[in-house]
C-alpha cells in the first residue's frame, strides 16, 4: 500500500484488526490436556496462544520466519550526538550483504529469512533541532516501504534497524509520546561520551521544543522527530496486523518506532511481543509506557533486530511443546 496521505495513514491506524479468539481457546485447552501440571510452561503457554490469535490458527506454524533490517542516515548526527560518521550505515549494510554481522548468524540459527531495506542513505533525514525530520511525502514514502515489505504469507516477523545516530531520534520520539526531556529518555548509544550524551540530551530537548505544536499527533512526532527506518518499522508492523502475522519487536529504536500506534489505538500492539528489554536507557520504561512485558533481558544494545532473532528460538520452544508434547490419554499418564 502506498500512502497518499496522512489521513489515509491514520486511518488504516485505526481499522484494526482483532485476533481470534477461539483460536487463542483451542490452544488453552489443548494445553490443559498435555502431559505437565497445568501451567506449568509458564510464558511458553501464553505465546502458543498468542501465536494462535494473531495467526487465526487452532494450530499455529512457524513455517516461515522473517527478520527485515531498515537502514537510514539521519541529519540529528550534525550535532555530535554519535560516537560513529554516518558512513558506518552504509558500510554495515554492506556487511549484512556479506553475511558478516550477529544478525547474520542469529537468523541463521533461528531459522529466520534475513532481508535488509536501505532506505535513501545518501540523503540523510533533516536535522530535527533545525527543521522537520521529513516532511509529509518523505515520512509516507518510507512508512509506505515498510507496509509494501510485509508478506501475507509469513508466520512470524522480526524488524530491526540499522541507522547511526538512530537512538537519538528513538529517544525524541519516546519524549514526544509520552513526555519528558532528553535526559529522561537518551542513552549513549554507541557509545558516546559524557560530552556526546550532554549533546543528545540537548538535542532532543531542541528538537522537542521546535515541533512542540505537534506533539499532539503520534504520526506527527515520527514524522518530525523520527527517521526513515523508523518510519518504515512503523508500516511494518502495521501491515503485519492487517496481514496476520504476529511480531517480535527489537529493541529500544524499534520499540519507539512501533511506538505511535499504540499511542493512535488502545490494542495497536497487541499482536507484538516485546523480545528483549535493551542496555539502552529509555527502554524498560518505554516497555512500561506500553505495558509490554520483555521475554529476555541479556544485557544487550546492538540493535539489527538481535534480541527478536534471539528470541525466535522461545517461540519455536512454545510451538513445539504446544504441537508435540502428548496428552495424558495419548501417553496413558493419570491425569489427576
Amino acid at each position: 500500500m502506498a500512502f497518499k496521505s496522512l489521513d489515509e495513514l491514520r486511518a488504516v491506524c485505526l481499522d484494526l484488526p482483532v485476533g481470534s479468539d477461539p483460536a487463542a481457546d483451542a490452544v488453552s485447552r489443548r494445553q490443559d490436556t498435555l502431559t505437565k501440571p497445568r501451567g506449568s510452561l509458564g510464558k511458553l503457554e501464553s505465546i502458543a496462544a498468542w501465536l494462535a490469535r494473531w495467526q487465526g490458527r487452532d494450530m499455529p506454524r512457524l513455517d516461515r520466519v522473517k527478520v527485515i533490517v531498515f537502514a537510514g542516515n539521519h541529519g540529528v548526527t550534525a550535532q555530535g550526538v554519535s560516537a560513529y560518521p554516518s558512513e558506518v550505515t552504509v558500510q554495515m549494510v554492506a556487511n549484512f550483504a556479506g553475511g558478516g554481522a550477529a544478525i547474520n548468524q542469529l537468523a541463521r540459527l533461528a531459522g529466520a529469512e534475513l532481508s535488509v531495506i536501505p532506505l535513501d542513505l545518501n540523503h540523510p533525514t533533516g536535522d530535527f533541532t533545525q527543521t522537520v525530520a521529513m516532511n509529509e511525502a518523505e515520512f509516507l514514502a518510507a512508512v509506505s516501504t515498510g507496509y509494501e515489505s510485509v508478506d501475507e504469507d509469513l508466520d512470524l516477523i522480526c524488524f530491526g534497524e540499522m541507522g547511526i545516530g538512530n537512538t537519538t531520534p528513538a529517544a525524541a520520539i519516546a519524549a514526544g509520546l509520552f513526555g519528558g526531556t532528553g535526559r529522561d529518555w537518551a542513552g549513549r548509544g554507541t557509545g558516546v561520551d559524557d560530552s556526546g550524551l550532554s549533546r543528545k540530551f540537548a538535542a532532543i530537548d531542541a528538537g522537542l521544543a521546535r515541533h512542540a505544536a505537534t506533539l499532539a499527533d503520534p504520526l506527527a512526532v515520527a514524522a518530525n522527530l523520527g527517521g526513515r527506518e523508523l518510519a518504515a518499522i512503523l508500516g511494518a508492523t502495521l501491515a503485519a496486523r492487517h496481514r496476520n502475522v504476529p511480531v517480535l519487536l527489537d529493541g529500544f529504536v524499534v520499540t519507539a518506532a512501533a511506538a505511535p500506534l499504540a499511542k493512535l489505538h488502545p490494542e495497536g500492539l497487541a499482536h507484538t511481543l516485546s523480545a528483549h528489554v535493551s542496555a539502552e536507557a529509555g527502554h524498560r520504561q518505554l516497555l512500561e509506557a506500553l505495558k509490554l512485558a520483555p521475554l529476555l533481558d541479556l544485557g544487550m544494545r546492538l540493535g539489527e533486530g538481535s534480541g527478536a532473532c534471539l528470541a525466535v528460538n522461545i517461540v519455536r520452544s512454545a510451538l513445539e511443546c504446544h504441537a508435540r508434547m502428548a496428552s495424558f490419554a495419548e501417553a496413558g499418564v493419570t491425569d489427576k
